[in-house]
């Protein structure tokens, strides 16, 4: 039986990652996945999705040649040119993941695991020993009763990447990132689409000035937004589907589209591993796990989207690195503090966040300043042509503390990383008014509201 002293189930970031640091802290290490190495996240989420949107992006601005002095004749799109674009850059990255699991002398194992008892973990008919068990099985779409996806006319994320046909209409069930991302796609490339979002607004997560905002521009980009709404009845025809949909006050509508799109949450992969018979303790499809991702049992530990919110890529690599490093035994490491996650929608507009919406940090019973700057304040917005947004930041009145950032328009998912190293660096509005941003750059907002939360901003 082979011995290491880390085996890794499952290699998405979170689990590629931890089994990386594990590796350069000199562990043996080997890391079992039962699909395409990178797990969802490389091969059927945040990438290729990024590269739809690209695409998709190209598209918009075709249709804005004459505006940047520009002309060309009729264009248009080959959506099998698109899909085949996503899926070979989600291959190119998975082929990486690949080589960096060679790289650093990582045994790949391929099939499906389940805890075998103590410090054992079994793939196939065969059996590995290892001191250190780390689960990052990641999560799947959830489906809710009477909306189940079926793959042709109700899809999921994976069956919206690679579309056999471009529906000239959709609906889609959920706002959050996963629904406004492919509604966003698809709406550029010319589909009619309807969201339905059982919660009060789109982006609910977000700061409600934001989702406000981009509720606005989803709606002048055509979409039909049904918030406070749900979707009683999903009926299957031959080749579309038709929704029954109540508002919050009773009244009910029906939509027709060509296909759905299933975009409510998702759930932890706890599911045969052997979670139970090892005394793994699961709630709500997912891991529970204290801040150092230890799961109670000796020798097992969790990360990722298998653990619960926010599920986000980022966080789990970082998980992956905490627990490694506290499985090795460095010193100084510390627990993930989440409300220095930044969390990214690539949307159009986008849309990008870190920390305390202004509702929450004032029911934290904090007194707090606001700042705000509009894209339409930016020399370099405005030579861009992407003179819509703005940048919000709320900081404790008191301390000086950033509490928050929100942000809307083009490059905020490129943006946020500065309020994330600030927030991180524990830096006050008063050092960061004090920080020289480069000009003409879209990142200069970024210090006019700072400046603005001390009704200091220096172009509004």
């Amino acid at each position: 039986m082979d011995s290491y002293d880390v085996i890794v189930i499952g290699s998405g970031p979170a689990g590629y990652v931890c089994a990386i640091r594990a590796a350069q802290l000199g562990m043996k290490t080997a890391i079992v996945e039962r699909a395409e190495l990178g797990g969802i996240c490389l091969n059927w989420g945040c990438i290729p999705t990024k590269a739809l949107l690209r695409s998709s992006e190209i598209w918009h601005l075709m249709h804005r040649l004459k505006e940047f002095g520009f002309s060309a004749g009729n264009f248009k799109f080959d959506l099998d040119t698109v899909v085949k674009r996503s899926r070979a850059v989600s291959k190119q990255l998975s082929n990486g993941v690949a080589f960096l699991m060679k790289k650093h002398k990582i045994a790949v194992i391929e099939g499906e695991a389940k805890l075998a008892g103590r410090g054992k973990v079994a793939v196939g008919a065969s059996e590995y020993a290892a001191k250190n068990i780390v689960l990052a099985t990641g999560a799947r779409a959830r489906a809710l009763p009477g909306l189940e996806p079926d793959g042709e006319l109700v899809w999921t994320y994976r069956e919206a990447m690679v579309p056999e046909m471009f529906p000239k209409s959709l609906l889609v069930v959920g706002s959050g990132a996963i629904g406004i991302e492919f509604a966003s796609f698809y709406r550029t490339l010319g589909s009619e689409v309807t969201v339905v979002e059982v919660l009060d607004r789109v982006l609910p997560v977000e700061d409600e000035e934001i989702s406000a905002f981009a509720a606005k521009a989803f709606a002048k980009q055509g979409m039909t937004l049904r918030t406070s709404t749900t979707v009683e009845k999903l009926e299957k025809g031959k080749n579309g589907v038709t929704a029954t949909l109540k508002s919050k006050d009773g009244k009910t509508e029906t939509v027709t589209a060509e296909r759905a799109i299933l975009a409510v949450g998702i759930v932890g992969n706890v599911e045969d591993i052997g979670l139970e018979a090892a005394g793994v303790k699961v709630e709500k499809t997912h891991v529970v796990v204290n801040e150092w991702g230890e799961t109670g049992v000796s020798g097992i530990w969790a990360i990722g989207d298998l653990v619960g919110p926010p599920w986000l890529a980022h966080k789990g690599m970082h998980e992956g690195v905490i627990v490694a490093e506290r499985i090795a035994g460095v010193k100084g490491v510390h627990p993930l503090d989440t409300s220095n996650v930044p969390g990214c929608t690539y949307c159009w507009p986008q849309v990008a966040s870190i920390g305390l919406t202004e509702a929450s940090a004032k029911a934290s019973g904090r007194k707090i300043k606001v700042g705000k700057f509009p894209y339409i304040g930016n020399g370099k917005a405005i030579a861009l042509g992407e003179a819509e947004g703005f940048i919000k930041t709320v900081f404790d009145a008191e301390t000086g503390e950033l509490l928050g950032a929100h942000m809307i328009g083009a490059e905020v998912t490129e943006l946020i990383q500065g309020y994330a190293i600030a927030k991180t660096g524990e830096l006050t509005d008063a050092e960061l008014a004090h920080t020289i941003f480069p000009h003409p750059t879209l990142s200069e907002m970024m210090h006019e509201a700072v400046l603005a939360a001390d009704g200091q901003a220096l172009h509004i």
